[in-house]
Order: C-alpha cells, then sequence, then structure tokens
C-alpha cells in the first residue's frame, strides 16, 4: 500500500507545487533586489546642503582652512 493509486499526484498536489514554485523564486527576486538597492552606497540623505559639501572637501583637504571660511561665510551671507 505503499503507492497507492500509482503514487501519482492529484490536481491538488501539482497546483500545491507550482505555488510554492512560483513563492520561492518570487522571493529570490525580491532578495537580490533588496540586497542590490542595499549595496548601493546609500543611507545618507538624498540631498546634501552645499555646506555640508564645503566641510566634506575641507575634511578631504581639498581646500585650505582659508578658502573654506571664505566659501562658509559667502554661503551664510546670501541667506
Amino acid at each position: 500500500m505503499m503507492y497507492w493509486n500509482g503514487g501519482s499526484w492529484s490536481w491538488l498536489g501539482w497546483l500545491t507545487m507550482t505555488i510554492v514554485m512560483f513563492g520561492f523564486w518570487g522571493l529570490v527576486a525580491w532578495l537580490i533586489v533588496t540586497l542590490s538597492r542595499g549595496s548601493s552606497g546609500g543611507g545618507g540623505p538624498l540631498q546634501r546642503s552645499a555646506e555640508d559639501i564645503l566641510a566634506e572637501r575641507f575634511a578631504r583637504g581639498e581646500i585650505d582652512e582659508d578658502e573654506y571660511t571664505n566659501r562658509l561665510n559667502a554661503l551664510r551671507s546670501t541667506r
């Protein structure tokens, strides 16, 4: 009696297997999209202010202290 009815699946078994397979591949696709978006280096603010960019350039050594101070004063005076 191990293979009763020839061991064949009924339509419900095939339907269940199809639904599970679509769910599995949907989960795989969702994981790929989520992981690829997460590795884009995001996490920071989408729009950085001019002062933030200026401070970052000063921290990297692209501009010296005098230029940083002059540009910062110019930015703050235009508000």
